[in-house]
């Protein structure tokens, strides 16, 4: 549910940026608040482990379409409503920047729309509750299912209202939330299932984790060492070899809009799309998670690829250049947000030392 550019204004991408980096500034306050320097590595890997998981694309059986997981709920549970959010801007942020995954004048509403629903609405709402008398299989089970469907939902239907409110007219309201809604759905029940089994993974390894992250207390006396390795050694497999069984079918947001607009083509041609454009060629340096080419090769690359499709699909699609992609990406996702981590510690220190003062 990566929106590109061409699916919106510049005004409503810079009201998404507004309302996301205000929830982001919030979040970095909540933190510093509470700072728990234990979570820091634990940001780093799970947003590592979701940058991995969303380059595999599940067919939705019957449809023609495919879907990914989100992955705010999984981070929210195991990370608090906070610093997700955080983890999840660093996710969109290095797949928008070097991958081209989601453009650069909508990461605003990338941000809110896959981050802010799951984290702050569907979290509170139904997975804690559902899970405040203790964890079991069944709870997570039943809270991860419905809290992702939640979350998507509202994913989708800010996407229709965003587009919308940007005057895409290739895109009437009432066709396009038919259509975005109930793909969303499917997409929404799996993303469920396969996030109550990390948790319950993560619970049956370390307890204590999501018990203390319910409570709000603490990771100071918990040993998180197994489940950082875990997550490690997921990533890898994840992004270095799972990635080749991705779906080449359109995403959920793709095929809703080729089924109401005709073409998953959207015009944008104004100055400020240009100019996020040229960003993004610039920085993308392995677009759709491949290596930049030349026009040449890339159009050579692209009539083989028709080829190949005519005549038989594929599958898996061991390739390389994914697995790099997969394993590095993840790699500088955990970066970006470890580095969040140390810098709010930074900020937390520096103001202790302040208040000495004074």
């Amino acid at each position: 549910m990566h929106m590109a550019d061409a699916l919106i204004s510049p005004l409503v991408g810079g009201a998404m940026y507004i309302a996301s980096g205000g929830i982001s500034t919030l979040s970095i306050k909540k933190i510093e608040l509470n700072l728990d320097e234990k979570k820091i590595p634990l940001m780093g890997v799970m947003g590592a482990f979701v940058f991995a998981a969303q380059m595999i694309n599940f067919t939705i059986p019957g449809t023609g379409s495919s879907g990914h997981i989100g992955g705010a709920l999984l981070l929210t549970v195991i990370l608090g409503p906070y610093a997700a959010f955080l983890t999840m801007a660093s996710i969109l942020l290095i797949q928008a920047l070097m991958f081209g995954d989601g453009g650069l004048l909508a990461y605003g509403c990338n941000v809110f729309n896959l981050g802010f629903y799951a984290c702050f609405i569907a979290y509170p709402l139904i997975f804690k509750p559902l899970t405040k008398k203790g964890f079991s299989t069944s709870r997570i089970f039943v809270g991860s299912v419905l809290a992702a469907v939640l979350g998507l939902q509202l994913g989708a239907f800010s996407v229709v209202i965003e587009t919308v409110l940007s005057g895409k007219t290739e895109l009437p309201f009432g066709a396009f939330v038919l259509l975005m809604q109930p793909i969303h759905l499917a997409i929404g029940f799996i993303e469920g299932l396969v996030t109550a089994a990390v948790i319950n993974f993560v619970w049956k390894t370390s307890p204590e984790i999501l018990e203390t992250m319910a409570l709000g207390t603490s990771l100071k006396q918990v040993s998180i060492r197994k489940v950082l390795v875990s997550i490690l050694a997921m990533v890898l497999v994840t992004g270095g070899v799972l990635s080749w069984f991705a779906s080449s079918k359109l995403d959920g947001l793709e095929w809703s809009i080729e089924k109401t607009a005709g073409t998953t083509e959207i015009e944008a041609s104004s100055g400020v799309h240009e100019f996020f454009s040229k960003i993004q060629g610039v920085t993308a340096i392995f677009p759709d998670y491949a290596m930049k080419k030349s026009e040449d090769e890339s159009q050579l690359i692209s009539d083989q690829a028709d080829e190949v499709a005519a005549s038989s699909e594929q599958w898996p699609a061991v390739n390389k250049e994914t697995s790099f992609s997969g394993i590095f990406g993840g790699f500088m996702t955990l970066l970006l947000a470890v580095s969040f981590g140390f810098v709010i510690r930074f900020m937390k220190r520096r103001s202790v030392v302040k208040e000495n003062l004074e």
